[in-house]
């Protein structure tokens, strides 16, 4: 079996890659808002993030490495979307540096048309992408929910609130919507949360 990240949020930026088309699925914005629901997530399904009243509180005091129980903790109740919000492009560039330092992906900058500054991913080990698929694929259509490890059940539940056509095309999130709500439901408050957050970017883009 190949290893993979141990984190949520680096898992979820590696399944936004596409293989074919050697680049990020996502752009930063939507693709911020799944890497703080990860975050999110991971807190939450290790217990170091509880819920009152809707609202995302401290749980059991633990590691903290993207700085979000801390946000949360010196702030008033605020709700879930406000969370997947908060510095969503600066989680993209620290997520993407921690993939980077620990070997996973390699970027490369270069300019468009010699003046916009961009910067090209690429995944060191296509293996790795391919086992996260194989994880998620699992979850979504092998055995009962209550079976279906955590980060598996979350990858599927983010993806499809972050409408990751890497992981879920369109005619699967509809194939599979009931399972798709099963396995969210397991995961928590933050995928909804997410696919809210998205929903009203779609709209403000429509409506601008």
């Amino acid at each position: 079996m190949v290893k993979v990240p141990e984190s949520l949020p680096a898992r979820m930026y590696l399944l936004a890659y596409d293989l074919r088309k050697h680049k990020m699925s996502k752009g930063r914005a939507e693709l911020g808002y799944v890497l703080r629901g990860a975050a999110l997530t991971e807190l939450y399904l290790d217990g170091r993030l509880g819920e009152e009243r809707r609202k995302p509180v401290p749980g059991t005091p633990g590691d903290d490495p993207y700085g979000v129980l801390a946000q949360i903790a010196g702030s008033r109740p605020r709700s879930w979307q406000h969370w997947v919000r908060k510095d969503s492009k600066e989680m993209v560039a620290r997520i993407r540096d921690e993939l980077v330092r620990d070997g996973w992906i390699r970027v490369r900058e270069h300019r468009v048309l010699g003046l916009f500054p961009r910067q090209e991913v690429t995944v060191r080990d296509p293996r790795v992408v391919k086992q996260l698929w194989g994880g998620a694929s699992s979850a979504l259509r092998g055995r009962p929910v209550a079976h279906v490890h955590s980060y598996d059940a979350a990858a599927v539940a983010l993806a499809a609130a972050g409408e990751l056509t890497t992981v879920l095309p369109r005619a699967d999130r509809r194939r599979h919507k009931r399972r798709i709500r099963e396995l969210t439901a397991r995961t928590g408050p933050a995928p909804t949360a997410v696919r809210k957050v998205i929903g009203e970017q779609h709209a403000a883009d429509a409506a601008g």
